[in-house]
């Protein structure tokens, strides 16, 4: 039993991780994504026949420019993978582990060239789209997308894994250690490649099979998608289910000025940039920004004020800086977590119902034709990818849906707080009410006033502590014993949430200030450590 514990911990703290590292190409996509929408937006002929003084040689000069900038994360997407993931999972020496993610991406993509050049099957340039192939940094190779950079970047980690630290003889010692991890990820991915047009048609075939499914699955398909997504953010793992669908075929493919695009977000990003689309995909947005806005506009923040409006009148003016805080990082920035773990472990139940209103809303929109494009369903999104793209994408439709979902969520989380007495933030014992101490509510934001001195001691302690990393808005451990956590202590500290992953992965939900309680976590344990090592 034992072993079989632990191969399930290592393959939760291994996809945990996987899905954090997705999160810093997306992060730069994102924003690039703002640049390509704004120097879009403001560069189209609807827009400058609105307003001519748009139209000015200059300022078009501008605009061009920045939408120039804003593609290029779109066009470099699989090799920012190849480097993310390693540089991400690596615990030691990063910047070789993201070196080499580069290095192997490159000789992989040679490989396949060389592959194709001497068995004839490199196709003439005209012809390249219909047999699969294109060109990935100045190299005629298999058209393989984020997934090729994924399976680059996951090799190249644990390449780095087991050979950073390589001693080798004497003749031979230049080469040791971090040296060492380039080079052999050179010679193991040029293997991969030369064995890559064997085996890439079975990861072509499986890719296109979930999205054959997802297509044939018609409106239902958008539901699943977000409250699958939904489901899987208590775990950390939406990530792993948002990749593929937004960056491979199984996000759909469309043939966007000339050239095949695959993936949701892909597609959105090169119709938008392509001055010949006139209006946007549905087929591509109905997996995007449009879906999250009813819950993520509207939904949570009428789930703030039913907490609000149902927490003893005592405590209203404690949990008002919480909850404001809370919905302004859910409508400003798309992070949900700090308002849906409130309610998440107290009434598992409200959650479910949430995540139906959020694949309801991706389904709602692609019906009713909303082309909304990016990542984060924020109001951010709304106004750039909505708004100023003008009639097109029905963003007028948003606010309308909107309110009907501001009114079922603050309606249904009234009567199932007050009818099942639900322990939501101000609706504590009584006799915390009346004056006994109360414990922080956490209040996001302000992670800087935690006791980092605190949260060590309620975490075990360092030398429970075996690794400590980070995402958006949660601590991520992996702890020698989980009878030592204090939950209490730590909600009491300024978590919004403990998630028990197995017998030794462990994630406290903190808020969008946790990088902060990270680094000085890691400098208390330093020191702890350091200090003990003295003595």
């Amino acid at each position: 039993m034992k072993p079989f514990r632990s191969l399930s911990s290592g393959l939760w703290e291994f996809f945990q991780g996987l899905g954090k590292t997705f999160m810093l190409p997306v992060a730069l996509l994102a924003f690039m994504g703002l640049m390509l929408g704004v120097g879009s937006a403001f560069s189209g002929a609807a827009t400058i026949e609105a307003f001519p003084w748009l139209g000015n040689p200059i300022l078009q000069t501008i605009f061009k420019f920045i939408a120039t900038i804003g593609g290029f994360a779109f066009t470099h997407l699989p090799v920012l993978f190849a480097m993310a993931i390693p540089l991400g999972l690596a615990r030691q020496e990063k910047g070789v582990a993201a070196f080499s993610g580069f290095v192997g991406y490159i000789v992989m993509h040679l490989s396949i060239n060389f592959y194709l050049t001497e068995t004839g099957q490199l196709a003439p340039e005209e012809t390249m789209r219909q047999v699969g192939q294109g060109m990935v940094m100045g190299i005629q190779t298999f058209e393989m997308g984020v997934l090729g950079g994924i399976i680059a970047g996951i090799i190249v980690y644990f390449l780095h894994r087991r050979f950073h630290a390589v001693q080798l003889p004497d003749a031979f010692a230049f080469f040791s250690g971090a040296r060492f991890v380039p080079i052999i990820t050179a010679l193991v991915m040029s293997v991969v490649g030369i064995a890559m047009p064997i085996i890439w048609p079975l990861f072509a075939w499986m890719i296109n099979g979930i999205g054959s499914l997802i297509q044939k699955a018609g409106a239902v398909g958008p539901f699943l998608f977000g409250a699958g997504e939904r489901l899987l953010l208590p775990f950390g793992l939406h990530h792993i289910l948002v990749a593929p669908i937004r960056f491979t075929e199984a996000g759909g493919t469309a043939v966007v000025c000339g050239e095949t695009v695959a993936g949701a977000l892909n597609i959105f990003y090169k119709e938008l940039a392509c001055p010949e689309v006139t209006h946007f995909s549905v087929q591509a947005t109905q997996f995007l920004s449009q879906g999250k806005m009813p819950s993520f506009l509207f939904g949570l923040p009428a789930v703030a004020l039913a907490i609000y409006h149902t927490a003893y009148p005592e405590n209203r003016k404690k949990i008002r800086g919480l909850l404001i805080s809370g919905v302004v990082a859910s409508m400003v920035a798309g992070i949900t977590e700090p308002i849906e773990f409130l309610f998440l472990f107290v009434a598992p139940v409200l959650y479910l119902i949430h995540t139906v209103l959020t694949g309801l809303g991706f389904m709602v929109m692609g019906l009713l034709g909303v082309t909304i494009g990016n990542t984060d369903g924020n109001v951010i999104d709304f106004i750039v990818f909505g708004l100023l793209q003008g009639w097109k994408t029905k963003w007028y439709l948003v606010p309308i849906v909107g309110v009907v979902w501001f009114v079922v969520y603050y309606a249904v989380f009234r009567f199932a707080i007050v009818k099942f007495d639900l322990r939501t933030p101000g609706r504590e014992q009584k006799s915390q009410a009346e004056g006994e101490e109360e414990p922080s509510t956490g209040e996001t934001g302000k992670t800087i006033d935690y006791n980092a001195q605190r949260v060590l001691e309620a975490l075990g302690g360092p030398e429970n502590i075996l690794s400590l990393d980070n995402c958006i808005t949660r601590l991520r451990l992996v702890v020698k014993d989980m009878k030592p956590i204090d939950e209490e202590a730590l909600k009491a500290n300024g978590a919004i949430g403990v998630v028990k992953l197995d017998d030794a992965n462990l994630q406290v939900v903190v808020g969008p200030q946790v990088g902060l309680l990270k680094n000085r976590l890691e400098k208390l344990i330093q020191q702890q450590r350091k200090s003990d090592h003295e003595v």
